[in-house]
């Protein structure tokens, strides 16, 4: 859920699920601050139940941490919250049952397995905002559940965002404009070396502002202390390190200025804009980019990204640009992010959909792909289409067609957009037709030679005998068996207008099955002959109920080609459409009355 949108409401819930079931429930959080407003949020809503809530942190006396570590492993604590010492080893629990993680973005691998290890049967509720990008791929291929808060709260406004240049007049304007509605602002700078330089810098900018410094590196009283004040309104700017970005609840403060936005992950600034828009006021964020520094092509998408995105409930849109941008890292390592150089991202994620369905005992549907050798030059030619992107995403079109009417629809769009295709371009729907073809009959292999074209057929789905003795009947001296799933067919021109057709027929023959009786004609398709075949993927439907007969289309004429807008089919409808039952194709039969529409 985005920020504000009430992820922690959802962990207290869970929470109190778990105490209620005898068991216990550990809140990890990145920062000292978030854990200690966490303990006071449990604290409260806990009051009325027999629930204890202990936390870990920094700012804890050493007498009173033993005393809450013995309670954990007691069972006298029932919640237990902290940053990264609940992952150290001296930490027992007697009864683990829930581990959550707030702002998981902020946490390793390894991190995250150490709960794990605690007890074996321990479920994980992961909140973020902004999912890092090995869990977002993970949520996406399934392998994690994913639920999204998509609801804002009442009378929340978005945050308007500004990218701009370093400045002295736009830092005093934002933040007396700020100051003049009685708000408060943070002001963000991640360098605790000259922190105290820019504070003194600011001072002078704005000397009628109340400035304070907080930064990780300060004692844990001192920190304490400056916090309370800015929370008190007591101070009137809050000059900080990136201590502030994660969880922490000021609905006061309603502008924030980011100083070196560049440097920062997209994830980060996100979060750093969520600190303010906490309320019905209108908030503001800046961040500001060096005047002499050259952005880094990541760092311009990821400012673009961040403008871009303002509307409430951007942070799923966010993280999914992060992912784009730094890649879905390792599932089995450490590396959260980092793009899949060694195989590619559609094959990674193609090969991961496999093992997710292999682990969940669902049957994993076998990729079938024809091995075509075919003698034709057929591509799109770059002063046909001359962006080369374009050129890609219409390739993966072409490669990703399922039926006749996703070729219709591609086609029709060429036409439109670009005109008449070239020839290289007819080559290509036409190369696309046979491998359809070739898939929805399970031909393996089809090659041109010289005075013949070559047929080879999957050896796990042999044609029956009856579709090969119909091959015979029908071509008689022409077909050669070279095994019992091969043949070629002689006399054969290489040409390819003379192949094409010839590849089609071959393709189409009639064959009769002897595990199913022919089926009616399809009302649709035989009735109505007079009736233009038109659908919303601009070709003739195909259904494809299990156990139900599916019509393959005998002709694989020009019906793709017979208008740019795929309104009709121009061509003469054919006797003898060739028959199979849906999903599989090992069973052929003919039915003499039915009509065959062009693939």
């Amino acid at each position: 859920g985005d920020v504000g949108y009430g992820k922690t409401e959802v962990a207290i819930r869970a929470a109190f699920k778990a105490v209620q079931d005898n068991r216990q429930a550990a809140v990890l959080v990145p920062t000292t601050l978030l854990a200690q407003q966490h303990f006071e949020t449990f604290t409260e809503r806990f009051a009325p139940f027999p629930v204890t809530v202990g936390v870990v942190s920094r700012l804890q006396s050493s007498k009173d941490l033993k005393a809450t570590l013995r309670g954990v492993a007691q069972g006298s604590i029932d919640i237990i919250i902290g940053t990264h010492r609940l992952l150290q080893k001296d930490v027992q629990f007697r009864n683990l049952g829930l581990v959550v993680i707030d702002e998981e973005q902020w946490f390793g691998v390894r991190h995250k397995e150490r709960l794990k290890q605690l007890r074996s049967q321990v479920d994980v509720l992961t909140l973020t905002a902004t999912p890092i990008p090995r869990t977002l791929q993970m949520a996406l291929s399934g392998l994690r559940d994913l639920s999204v808060i998509e609801t804002p709260p009442p009378d929340r406004l978005a945050i308007r965002t500004q990218v701009v240049r370093f400045g002295k007049g736009i830092i005093r304007e934002a933040i007396l404009r700020e100051l003049g509605r009685g708000g408060q602002v943070f002001f963000v700078h991640n360098r605790v070396q000259d922190i105290e330089r820019m504070g003194a810098w600011l001072k002078d900018l704005v000397p009628e502002s109340r400035l304070v410094v907080a930064h990780g590196q300060m004692d844990p009283r001192p920190l304490e202390a400056t916090m309370l004040k800015f929370h008190r309104r007591d101070a009137d700017v809050l000059l900080c390190t990136t201590i502030i970005e994660s969880g922490l609840d000021i609905p006061n403060a309603n502008t924030i200025l980011v100083n070196r936005a560049d440097t920062f992950g997209l994830a980060q600034l996100y979060q750093l804009r969520g600190r303010v828009g906490r309320s019905a006021h209108q908030a503001y964020a800046y961040f500001l980019v060096a005047e002499e520094d050259t952005l880094t092509g990541d760092a311009q998408k990821r400012l673009q990204a961040i403008q871009e995105f303002t509307e409430l409930g951007s942070g799923f849109r966010i993280a999914a640009a992060d992912l784009e941008i730094r890649g879905g890292g390792n599932l089995l390592g450490k590396e959260q992010s980092g793009h899949i150089d060694a195989v590619g991202f559609e094959l990674y994620m193609q090969m991961l959909e496999q093992a997710v369905h292999e682990l969940k005992g669902e049957p994993v549907p076998e990729e079938f792909e024809p091995n075509l050798q075919l003698q034709v030059s057929a591509y799109i030619p770059d002063d046909y289409v001359s962006d080369v992107a374009h050129r890609l995403v219409l390739y993966k079109r072409l490669s990703a067609s399922t039926q006749v009417g996703d070729l219709a629809q591609l086609y029709g769009e060429l036409v439109d957009r670009y005109g008449a295709p070239p020839e290289p371009v007819e080559r290509l729907f036409e190369v696309m037709e046979v491998r359809l073809l070739a898939k929805a009959l399970r031909v393996a292999a089809i090659q041109v030679r010289p005075t013949a074209v070559a047929f080879g057929f999957d050896v796990k789905t042999l044609p029956p005998q009856a579709g090969l003795q119909a091959l015979m009947d029908q071509y008689r001296t022409r077909l050669r068996f070279a095994t019992p799933a091969s043949f070629e067919l002689l006399g054969v021109d290489s040409a390819w207008k003379a192949a094409f057709p010839e590849i089609k027929r071959a393709s189409s023959v009639p064959a009769v099955t002897s595990r199913m009786p022919p089926p009616k004609p399809s009302r649709s398709l035989t009735e109505k002959k007079s009736r233009p075949a038109s659908s919303t993927s601009g070709g003739p439907r195909f259904r494809t109920t299990p156990g139900r007969p599916l019509r393959v289309p005998q002709d694989a004429g020009n019906s793709w080609r017979s208008s740019s807008t795929m309104s009709s089919c121009s061509k003469r409808p054919r006797t003898g459409a060739l028959i199979a039952t849906a999903p599989s194709w090992n069973a052929w039969s003919v039915s003499k009355r039915g009509a065959s529409w062009n693939v």
